[in-house]
C-alpha cells in the first residue's frame, strides 16, 4: 500500500500559510493579465489599402486564444474566491485537476498563437505564402504583446500546477521503509 490519507485534509495547507497566500496572488494576477490579452487580441484589427481588413476573427488560433483566456479569467476569479471558503478548501484534488487542465489549455491556445505568429513574420515559402507583418504590422506588434501575456498568465498557472499538485499529495503519508522492505522481500 502507497500509505493512508490524512485524515485532516486541510493540515497541509494550515501548515503552509504563506503558501495560500501565493496561491492566491497568483490566481488574481492571472485575471487581469487574462483580461488584457483578450482585450488586445479582439480590438485587434488593421486595415490595407492593397489587401483589404485583417481582423482577430479572421484567425481560428486567435479566437481559441481568447476563449482559452475568457476560461482562465473565471476560473481564475472562482478558484480565488472559493479558495477562501473552508468546505472547498479541503477538495486539493479539485484545485490540482482544475490547474492542471487550465494550464495545459493555455499552453495550446499559446502555441496556436505562436504558430500564427510564426507564418505572420516568416511566410511559407513552400505553400506560397508570404509573410504578413511588413504590411499588417500593427496587427503583429499587438498580437505579440497578448501573446506575452498570455505567457504570463501560463506562468502564474505552470505555479499554480505545482502547489496544488503540492497541496494534493502532501496529504499522503510517504512510504514506511520497513514497507518497502517488505514488498522487495515478497517479490524474490
Amino acid at each position: 500500500m502507497r500509505g493512508n490519507v490524512s485524515y485532516n485534509s486541510s493540515s497541509s495547507i494550515n501548515r503552509f500559510p504563506m503558501l495560500k497566500l501565493v496561491d492566491c496572488f497568483l490566481r488574481i494576477s492571472a485575471i487581469p493579465l487574462s483580461i488584457a490579452a483578450i482585450w488586445l487580441t479582439v480590438t485587434n484589427q488593421e486595415d490595407n489599402s492593397d489587401y483589404g481588413k485583417l481582423k482577430f476573427s479572421n484567425l481560428t488560433g486567435l479566437k481559441y486564444m481568447v476563449c482559452i483566456s475568457g476560461i482562465c479569467a473565471g476560473y481564475a476569479f472562482i478558484a480565488a474566491v472559493s479558495s477562501w471558503l473552508r468546505f472547498l478548501v479541503t477538495k486539493a484534488w479539485l484545485f490540482f485537476l482544475s490547474d492542471q487542465i487550465v494550464a495545459y489549455l493555455m499552453v495550446t491556445s499559446g502555441a496556436a498563437v505562436l504558430e500564427i505568429l510564426y507564418l505572420a513574420y516568416n511566410g511559407d515559402q513552400q505553400v506560397t505564402w508570404s509573410e504578413t507583418c511588413s504590411t499588417y504590422g500593427k496587427f503583429c506588434s499587438r498580437i505579440k504583446i497578448a501573446i506575452v501575456l498570455h505567457a504570463m498568465a501560463l506562468g502564474c498557472f505552470i505555479i499554480l500546477a505545482v502547489i496544488s499538485a503540492f497541496r494534493f499529495f502532501s496529504m499522503f503519508d510517504p512510504p514506511s521503509v520497513s514497507s518497502i522492505k517488505e514488498e522487495e522481500e515478497g517479490r524474490t
